[in-house]
């Protein structure tokens, strides 16, 4: 388990306890009383620190190694019914960008999401979770095969942003992601997106176009990253903390600034202490949107979601 530099004060008493319950095996003293008490104490440092997450902390949280990514949600929701797609039909398969079709309980769905790796060898594989313009192209594809046959269609975001290269920049990313947002605009099958970890820039705005838009507590959803932002404002990274508050980019300023409709509780601890139960309430959430949405007329799919667009940033007097 890693932990982060706020997460210190939670090791050193879990760290404790441990060695608490090792004296108490391997010797005849009865530790019971001192194990309880760490334990209480590892309890109320848990809450206290994990409710007051300074928004730089959630971003830290959002990008935590242990946390699960697209393909963990994939495997724990669809099981063995997931059939991973392939290609742009263009020039290649991107391999940040993953998607297929899969079954969550009954009900088929289309499953496009960012894949970030785990270590070196996959995070280079993954290009980081960062998608070129295939990727998008691909997202684009599937959903289209979706909307010719019914299937409405989950987004999973969870990327630095779309890739910056010079090669993506040739063959096109800001027109790739562009047009995602028109056709997504238009699709005529219910689309819920989920924000499992970052949610930045235009990279994640290419699949981010949803009738109802989901943040998990610990995510973040920007315009830019806190550290570029600080970069371009202050030529350092140093006020990266004062850019993370000055953006608004957690799940309840984005919820109070009505940019998302809903924010998935996490584990106390976030995503990565208790998966299982994270992804029961990804689960649960997933079913119950489906559950409103399943019955809208095509038409009027479109034209809410469109209404639910046009009507950001948008001040009544």
């Amino acid at each position: 388990m890693e932990y982060l530099e706020f997460e210190l004060p939670i090791k050193e008493l879990e760290e404790q306890l441990e060695k608490c319950q090792i004296i108490g095996e391997e010797s005849d003293v009865d530790v019971t009383e001192t194990c309880k008490q760490i334990e209480k104490k590892l309890k109320a440092t848990k809450k206290e620190i994990y409710k007051n997450l300074t928004p730089w902390q959630r971003v830290q949280m959002s990008r935590h190694p242990n946390r699960p990514y697209t393909l963990d949600y994939v495997k724990a929701l669809c099981g063995d019914s997931f059939l991973e797609l392939h290609g742009d039909r263009n020039v290649k398969d991107d391999k940040a960008m993953i998607g297929g079709l899969g079954k969550i309980g009954d009900q088929s769905f289309m499953i496009v999401g960012q894949q970030k790796g785990y270590n070196t060898k996959t995070r280079q594989y993954r290009n980081f979770g960062m998608a070129n313009p295939e990727g998008y192209r691909k997202a684009l594809r599937l959903m289209k095969s979706a909307e010719k046959f019914g299937i409405p269609v989950i987004t999973l975001i969870d990327t630095p942003g779309a890739y910056p290269g010079l090669e993506a920049e040739e063959r096109g990313q800001g027109e790739a992601i562009a047009r995602n947002i028109l056709e997504m605009t238009r699709l005529q099958v219910p689309i819920i997106t989920i924000i499992i970890g970052e949610g930045a820039s235009g990279g994640a705005l290419g699949i981010g176009v949803g009738d109802k838009v989901l943040m998990l507590e610990n995510t973040w959803y920007s315009v830019i990253s806190p550290e570029s932002c600080s970069s371009i404002l202050w030529r350092s990274w140093e006020y990266k903390e004062q850019a993370a508050d000055a953006l608004k980019l957690t799940a309840t300023d984005m919820k109070k600034l009505k940019l998302v409709d809903e924010i998935i509780k996490e584990p106390l601890g976030g995503a990565h202490s208790d998966r299982e139960k994270t992804f029961l309430a990804v689960r649960d959430a997933i079913l119950k949107t489906h559950e409103e949405l399943k019955n809208l007329s095509p038409k009027d799919l479109v034209s809410s979601r469109m209404e639910k667009y046009l009507e950001m940033g948008v001040f009544k007097g």
